[in-house]
């Protein structure tokens, strides 16, 4: 069984039409949207060039990488062209203006990999 923990923040954190950042640990920063009333967190890092994906553009549950236009929507973590490549999805559950995030509590993958995930 895969221990986990558990982050909040507050769903007026997240901003219309771009993310919330929150830093984990020094291997692990998420990013938080909103897509109509649900929200979703993705790995920060983008898996082509370890960018802040939440410095791109966010448009109908895409985020843009800023670096060389990687796509990924928010909702899946899978890129629209290309479903193969992928970023770590996070389970977000609200309750009134809270937001838990589930995050797991070892690491898995390694540098590189858009599976990583730090520990804390």
């Amino acid at each position: 069984m895969v221990r986990t923990r558990t982050i909040t923040l507050r769903a007026s954190e997240v901003p219309d039409n771009g993310a919330a950042v929150v830093k984990i640990d020094d291997d692990l920063t998420i990013s938080v949207y909103r897509v109509a009333e649900a929200y979703y967190a993705i790995n920060d890092r983008c898996p082509h060039k370890s960018v802040s994906l939440a410095k791109g553009s966010f448009v109908d549950a895409v985020v843009t990488c800023p670096a060389h236009g990687f796509t990924v929507d928010v909702r899946t973590g899978r890129s629209p062209r290309n479903p193969l490549m992928r970023v770590t999805t996070f389970p977000v559950v609200r309750t009134g203006d809270e937001l838990s995030i589930t995050l797991p509590d070892e690491p898995r993958g390694g540098a590189g990999n858009p599976e990583r995930q730090g520990s804390a």
